[in-house]
């Protein structure tokens, strides 16, 4: 792991969920507000719950063991795991769990795109295979 890699990691980990929650409803006033987020980057673990702008039950969202795989220059995101509390949401989930979806590389943002690559790369042999 790179030394710019460890640093993002260190302020991931550092970065209150409070200020992540803040910003996220900021960004999404009038649309939907962002009501508890948790993101472990060591599990590899993240938690959304979400309310739509006029909606009265919110949207919990449940990912798990997801990582970036590279491969000569192009990158694939896997996702293991991936339920909502919506049954159309969790549908649409299984469908994308467990495959490998492609990264398009835009050239000026290939080395972003290789950082992010090394700050989620496989770690366990389950995620390594694809």
């Amino acid at each position: 792991m790179s030394f710019k890699t460890g640093l993002i990691k260190m302020a991931i980990k550092c970065t209150p969920n409070i200020m992540i929650i803040w910003v996220a409803n900021i960004i999404l006033k009038g649309i939907a507000e962002l009501t508890a987020f948790s993101f472990d980057l060591d599990t590899r673990k993240a938690y959304v719950q979400i309310q739509l702008v006029g909606e009265v039950e919110t949207i919990d969202v449940w990912l798990e063991d997801f990582a970036i795989v590279s491969d000569h220059g192009s990158y694939q995101l896997i996702i293991q795991q991936a339920q909502s509390n919506r049954i159309w949401l969790s549908n649409i989930l299984s469908r994308i769990a467990g495959k490998a979806w492609t990264i398009p590389v835009i050239p000026q943002f290939a080395a972003e795109i290789e950082l992010i690559s090394e700050l989620f790369k496989a770690e366990s042999p389950e995620q390594k295979e694809y």
